[in-house]
């Protein structure tokens, strides 16, 4: 295959690259694998083994809960929480899934680093202890000594602006986002669809809904690009938009950037009877809602086209936990 163009690949030939993109990410190590392939996951719980789980109630679970999908994230009344990152998997299932998931995360992560048994089995141990102790008293959590790494990050987070997210995102403070290996350009009708979204007023409602910005503010689309992100959900449609807040669209007085993401069918298995809306943008709303409502708050259901999708604004301060390996 040739190497893309600098801008990205013809709309119509982005899923061969995407294609091959995820297969290289998911080889470079076992976490990675099992990271990037939560349908195996689920595949192996339909086993006679996975069959012998225990049942939890059923509640809202994340589905895809490994690590990287954990970290801080901020509210549109600028609170910071460890809460659940990434929900396009979530539905009302059995909690174990998620303990398990993300057990199998942090082993294939120690093994990933050449960390011998004893730490692959302390980790277990702490998550587990940690569980416990969350559904005992919120509060002695709080001040468990094996959390530096979390208050770490978390004070990492509480400083961060939007200057950092735009050098980190977008390569610059300029409302615009540069084409390479990250950001592809546009066909036509995908840059109508965006702009026609950002003229929804449920979207509007959305930008101004944090406290440093008037709610009757009008929004402006500045600019927008194929976003080349994550693992698992390469070669669904994804959209970096960038939103200019204010009535003077060469100058705005804010800038909102917007993760537009394809809802797609759940490979995590739902409770026999649950209640989940039937369209997946509104089911992975509706589970940040209940699992991490600093995110639910900050996200919208809508489609482009035939697609449903989900909008969200990324804040400064939302950062991964994550583990390099």
């Amino acid at each position: 295959m040739s190497r893309k163009p600098s801008r990205g690949p013809n709309p119509k030939e982005r899923q061969a690259f995407l294609a091959a993109l995820r297969e290289a990410k998911m080889a470079r190590s076992v976490h990675c694998y099992v990271r990037g392939n939560a349908v195996k996951f689920y595949d192996w719980l339909e086993s006679d083994t996975g069959r012998r789980l225990p049942h939890g109630p059923p509640v809202w679970i994340c589905g895809d809960c490994h690590v990287g999908n954990l970290g801080p994230i901020a509210s549109t009344a600028g609170r910071v929480d460890i809460q659940v990152r990434d929900l396009d998997q979530t539905v009302i299932g059995n909690p174990a899934h998620d303990l398990i998931r993300l057990g199998l995360s942090l082993a294939t992560a120690a093994r990933s680093s050449d960390l011998p048994g004893y730490d692959t089995a302390r980790l277990i141990e702490a998550m587990i202890d940690g569980y416990r102790l969350a559904l005992i008293d919120k509060r002695q959590g709080k001040h468990s000594p094996d959390a530096k790494p979390v208050r770490r990050i978390m004070q990492r987070a509480l400083r961060r602006r939007w200057k950092n997210l735009a050098e980190e995102r977008i390569e610059n403070t300029r409302p615009t986002i540069p084409r390479g290996d990250t950001f592809w350009e546009l066909a036509a009708d995908e840059y109508t669809g965006l702009a026609k979204l950002v003229q929804l007023p449920e979207l509007r409602r959305l930008v101004t809904s944090p406290k440093s910005r008037t709610d009757d503010a009008p929004i402006h689309l500045l600019d927008a690009a194929y976003w080349v992100k994550g693992c698992s959900s390469l070669g669904r449609l994804r959209y970096a938009v960038l939103v200019g807040v204010g009535n003077n669209k060469r100058k705005p007085k804010d800038i909102a950037f917007l993760d537009v993401k394809e809802a797609v069918a759940p490979a995590a298995p739902r409770a026999v009877g649950a209640n989940i809306p039937p369209d997946n943008a509104e089911r992975v709303v509706q589970g940040a809602l209940h699992m991490s409502p600093n995110l639910g708050e900050r996200m919208l259901a809508a489609h482009l086209g035939s697609r449903a999708v989900f909008v969200r604004e990324l804040m400064p301060q939302d950062l991964k936990l994550g583990w390099t390996s």
